[in-house]
């Protein structure tokens, strides 16, 4: 199938496409046998609910519904990188077991709501192509993560995160994330575990399959009703061009017997994406996806191809095609799981303790362990700080992940106490296992008071003043221990009599915030260099010799004379 080039014609094959699409939904909608809707345990979501609004550039790209001239309608045995006969589809072996399994199991779990497999996959072939060029895996996980654009307000929806970017790692705005690209918030409420290993997991198709299948379920909808159906895509994406596209290659699978094919491995670099694709980024740097365009970019599959499909065999008999279903080795396109993580063990001690404004010596540490107590290598640990704190992993992060070795153990970065004295805790899970966390203490110490063991004056002179004027010479003082200088340190400033011991109520004076005379003066802390400079210092119309005393809170002092004279 190639899709037309000119304007013109692309909009006219589209408005074909759909006038027979909705006269091909009546006919094939009405051939199942109505059934009565049975209690669901999942609510429908909310009117206006945020997976419902545009967060992603889907493929919104429509199938051919009538055969060309002389095609059999039947996969045809050249499956290269040229047209696939229409009514045969490419879908990736991995991906297609994993639409299966998700009507299995509604099937079991929600039986009235008679969900096909085709439905679930039209979704997965809309927004993200089935997880092509992202290196999906036997075991449903993909090499590359499939993440949409920051709904940020921009481009799409403002959609302000909701888990703190466990899913994602953006803390501020949501994410689309994996092959039926979910919110995090939907994904939460609808999660599933599609594999029966204990994970939900949005990136994994198996997971991610089974949970679009509850999410089209919820609130007792019945699809085997064109109603409903059209109620249920709609709260997946609330725009009637998605709907068509959706039901339309659901259809075009029902019809045209779909193909299983190669999983396709990941993109080198960052691939281009299928027209409207997500973004097709690293797991750390996402790049959102570029508009869709109304021509496939040089080396673009058209709709229904996987990237490099796998040629079909030459059957025995020229009349005959091979059942795909056929397989001598019913087991071979079976997902891999991948191996179980049953829990985490703490490394180390529970306890962390660090003093305010350094780094903790100690780091958290867990070791992953399977079924049977060994090492699981290559688990995804996430650990988070909770708590009101200002301590932070490197880059002013709360949340970092890390990968377990062949040892099965994970270590998080540093711990940077802040300024801020406290309690918190910092938590280890595992990434899409609903596993027990691991819990570790972490204080931070206020920092104890500087103290400085000498206090000198900046610069020479005298200190002279006349009667009703200013000191004019500025007064600059160091605080040091130890010879080195002392930060942040508090000084007092106090005007006394010739004796320094005397308080006065006439002689030189500072001003306070209101302007008013005071002769004792909190000082600012001293800089990085150990040293501050005294505010205006002024004189009275009495004359004479007075001392300043310069003194800290353990008693340090550094006296300075004064004298006023006439004017």
């Amino acid at each position: 199938m190639k899709i037309l080039r000119t304007r013109a014609a692309s909009v006219s094959r589209q408005g074909l496409c759909t006038a027979l699409l909705v006269a091909s939904l009546s006919a094939a909608v009405g051939a199942v046998p109505a059934h009565s809707s049975g209690d669901h345990d999942d609510p429908a979501p909310a009117p206006g609910n945020p997976q419902s609004r545009p967060h992603g550039s889907p493929n919104l790209t429509l199938p051919d519904l009538v055969p060309r001239p002389g095609a059999s309608g039947r996969p045809g045995r050249d499956l290269g990188t040229g047209d696939i006969p229409d009514g045969a589809t490419g879908i990736p072996a991995t991906a297609l077991a994993a639409y299966r399994n998700a009507e299995k199991i509604a099937k079991e779990q929600w039986p009235d709501c008679h969900i096909p497999w085709e439905l679930i996959a039209g979704i997965g072939k809309v927004e993200s192509e089935h997880a092509a060029g992202y290196g999906l895996r036997s075991d449903g996980s993909t090499e590359k993560k499939i993440l949409g654009p920051a709904l940020d307000g921009k481009q799409f929806a403002l959609v302000p995160a909701t888990d703190g970017g466990r899913w994602t790692g953006d803390p501020v705005y949501e994410h689309a994330i994996g092959p039926m690209q979910f919110l995090p918030a939907t994904w939460a409420g609808y999660a599933m575990d599609g594999t029966g290993l204990g994970q939900k997991d949005p990136n994994n198709i198996f997971d991610a399959a089974a949970g679009t299948a509850r999410y089209l379920c919820a609130g007792g909808l019945d699809l085997s009703k064109q109603d409903d159906i059209d109620k249920a895509v709609l709260r997946y994406n609330n725009s009637r061009d998605y709907l068509n596209a959706v039901v339309g290659w659901m259809r075009a699978y029902q019809n045209g017997k779909a193909v299983p094919v190669a999983d396709p491995p990941a993109a080198p670099g960052n691939p281009a994406p299928a027209p409207g694709g997500p973004s097709r980024g690293s797991d750390t740097s996402p790049t959102e996806p570029p508009r869709r365009s109304s021509q496939p970019s040089p080396g673009t599959p058209a709709p229904g191809h996987s990237e490099k499909p796998t040629p079909s065999p030459q059957p025995t008999d020229p009349g005959k095609e091979k059942d795909p279903g056929k397989d001598k080795d019913p087991g071979k396109d079976k997902p891999v799981p991948p191996a179980p993580v049953t829990r985490l063990d703490r490394l180390g001690e529970r306890t962390l303790k660090a003093t305010a404004g350094q780094t903790f010596t100690d780091r958290t540490r867990v070791r992953a362990l399977d079924r049977d107590g060994k090492p699981a290598q290559g688990t995804k640990v996430r650990f988070e700080i909770i708590g009101d704190t200002e301590a932070r992993f490197p880059g002013q992060s709360r949340t970092v992940t890390a990968v377990t070795g062949k040892d099965g153990s994970a270590t998080a970065p540093a711990l940077q106490a802040g300024a801020k004295a406290g309690d918190f805790t910092v938590r280890a899970t595992v990434e899409g296992r609903d596993i027990k966390p691991v819990d570790f203490d972490a204080t931070v110490e206020a920092a104890p008071a500087p103290h400085a063991d000498t206090l000198e004056r900046v610069g020479t002179g005298a200190l002279k003043a006349k009667a009703n004027a200013s000191f004019t010479t500025p007064v600059r003082v160091r605080a040091l221990a130890k010879g080195k200088p002392v930060q942040g340190l508090a000084l007092t400033a106090t005007v006394l009599a010739a004796d320094g011991k005397t308080p006065v109520k006439t002689g030189p004076f500072f001003k306070d915030e209101h302007g008013k005379p005071v002769r004792t003066l909190t000082l600012p802390a001293t800089g990085e260099d150990g040293q501050l400079t005294l505010p205006g210092l002024f004189t009275g119309a009495d004359t004479g010799a007075y001392t300043l005393v310069l003194a800290t809170e353990d008693g340090t002092q550094l006296v300075l004379h004064l004298t006023v004279t006439a004017s």
